[in-house]
């Protein structure tokens, strides 16, 4: 047999097996796709990814940072008086945001910055407050501490803003990315802007912008119930040296009423200081309490408007009432609201009258009406006066059944003076307020009618007017066995920056010397006569 060399095997063995050139042939193609599908993506990639990556980031940048300003990006500041918290929030205008919650919130156009202030009002500290009229010293030095508080402030919250925009941008790209290189960027980004975004501020910051505030909410008629923010801002430095100079008048009015003799002081004297309208002043408090302890008061009538606008962030105004040293009857003003004649029922040593209730308190016994009408805004809706005279018509009737059921009212309260006038011939004397001014008139049928001044110099609006209200109050005297009054002391301190106290002494006609005591102590004046009914008894002292 012929042999057959080994390379013609190999041929015959290559041709005879048609798989083989198949399978490579597949291989050839595979590799091929391979290469082009690894070209195209190597093609694409330059085009899309760049821009999503940055996108991505910017997303995650933004949504850390906002989320670590919600978690730790506040201050709690004490700014003066009162109890502040202060936030950076992300915003498209910038500017400043003031809450005083309930009352609403003023925004200042401060500044142009991709964030925005806001300062959070949350409570006016009784403390710090009294302080100030504690030590009226240092009203001199209170724009200057409230300008560093505000710095502190600013410079607490600018670090922990910047730790929570970094803390929360890197926390959230290290949760997206899982790469510690993508979150340190994310990080470094998100202190960029906010250094960024600071010095945007800092160039377009404007502090004159306090001077035309944009209000809402209740505030929104504060332009009317303090006077005009312009004319507020300008006189504030004014405003804040007299309030000094006003506490001063407590030792005036020691150094007056030292001198004059009370009212026959024996046991069967009573007294009753009449206070109304103090309208959040919190010298009042001071002054009411001297007065309790200089002239021994009994008792403590207030005829209303405690307050200003009767929120529930006002109540804590109240709290000096049961340190006063006397009880404390009072009927709400419309200043007040139900929400602070609920507060004041929880007050110990506190007597609050409403719907004709009567209650004896120091052997004296008084019933009062709140007023019908809650007005913080002083607006005079349609039909107020009609409804003050029905007020009044409801606390006559009260009295008229106390005085059938043999239990007669002797002193009666009201918050206005029309509604007062209803209860003319059911009671010897009857109390009010709102008007501002003292006064005093015997009505046709017997009843007295005693006004009474604002004890708080009429709060704000004390810097309204050319000439500042003066800070009024009186001192009741009663007999103890009739339950009439005797006489009665007028007490006035001169307004912001009027260093002036005049305590009056006055009679009524049937007790002067000479006069026919009336029986009852309530008959009218005579025709011609003075329409008080009263002279002063011997000469004011005059003004220290």
């Amino acid at each position: 047999m012929a042999r057959v060399p080994a390379a013609a095997l190999h041929v015959l063995a290559e041709v005879m097996n048609p798989i083989r050139p198949l399978r490579n042939a597949s291989r050839a193609l595979t590799h091929r796709h391979r290469a082009r599908r690894t070209s195209t993506a190597v093609e694409l990639a330059p085009r899309s990814r760049p821009w999503t990556r940055a996108a991505g980031l910017v997303t995650v940048v933004l949504l850390g940072a906002w989320l670590g300003l919600l978690v730790v990006g506040d201050v709690r500041v004490p700014v003066g008086p009162m109890n502040t918290t202060m936030t950076l929030r992300p915003s498209v205008a910038g500017g400043t945001k003031i809450n005083v919650s309930p009352l609403g919130a003023l925004q200042l156009d401060s500044h142009v910055a991709p964030v925005r202030l806001d300062v959070n009002v949350d409570q006016l500290d009784p403390a710090r407050a009294q302080a100030l009229v504690d030590h009226p010293e240092r009203l001199s030095g209170l724009q200057d501490e409230v300008a560093q508080d505000v710095e502190h402030g600013t410079l607490d919250l600018a670090v922990r803003s910047c730790v929570a925009v970094v803390t929360g941008a890197t926390a959230l790209g290290l949760a997206v990315y899982r790469r510690p290189r993508r979150a340190l960027a994310a990080g470094g980004l998100a202190l960029t802007l906010l250094v960024a975004s600071g010095g945007t501020a800092y160039a377009t910051w404007n502090p004159d912008s306090v001077l035309e505030p944009k209000f809402s909410g209740l505030l929104s008629s504060a332009p009317s119930l303090v006077g005009n923010a312009r004319s507020i801002v300008t006189e504030f430095d004014v405003y804040q040296k007299e309030l000094a100079r006003l506490v001063t008048n407590v030792t005036k009015l020691y150094d007056v009423t030292s001198t004059l003799p009370a009212y026959q002081p024996d046991p069967t004297t009573l007294r009753v200081l009449h206070v109304s309208d103090i309208h959040l002043n919190p010298a009042s408090w001071k002054i009411i309490a001297s007065l309790v302890e200089q002239y021994k008061v009994n008792v403590i009538v207030d005829s209303g408007d405690t307050m200003d606008h009767g929120t529930a962030a006002e109540n804590g105004f109240l709290d000096p009432i049961e340190d006063l040293g006397a009880p404390y009857v009072w009927v709400r003003g419309n200043h007040d609201s139900r929400v602070t004649q609920d507060y004041l029922e929880g007050l110990k040593n506190v007597h609050v009258l409403d719907d004709g209730r009567a209650r004896t308190v120091a052997g004296l016994r008084f019933a009062g009406i709140g007023d019908p009408q809650f007005t913080p805004d002083r607006s005079e809706p349609d039909g107020a006066e009609a409804s003050q005279e029905l007020a009044g018509a409801r606390l006559a009737s009260a009295l008229r059944d106390q005085s059938a059921a043999g239990t007669p009212v002797d002193v009666a309260i009201a918050h206005e003076p029309s509604a007062a006038r209803e209860v003319d011939g059911a009671v010897p004397l009857v109390l009010a307020g709102h008007v501002h001014h003292e006064d005093m008139e015997v009505m046709k049928y017997g009843t007295r009618l005693r006004i009474e001044g604002s004890t708080g110099g009429s709060g704000l609006r004390a810097v309204e007017g050319e000439y500042p209200d003066p800070i009024q109050a009186s001192i009741l005297y009663f007999d103890r066995d009739s339950r009439r009054l005797q006489a009665w002391d007028e007490i006035k301190l001169g307004g912001l920056g009027l260093t002036t106290a005049e305590v009056s002494r006055h009679l009524p006609r049937e007790n002067q010397p000479g006069a026919t005591p009336s029986p009852t102590g309530t008959s009218p004046s005579p025709t011609g006569a003075d329409p008080t009914g009263t002279t002063p008894a011997g000469p004011s002292p005059s003004p220290p």
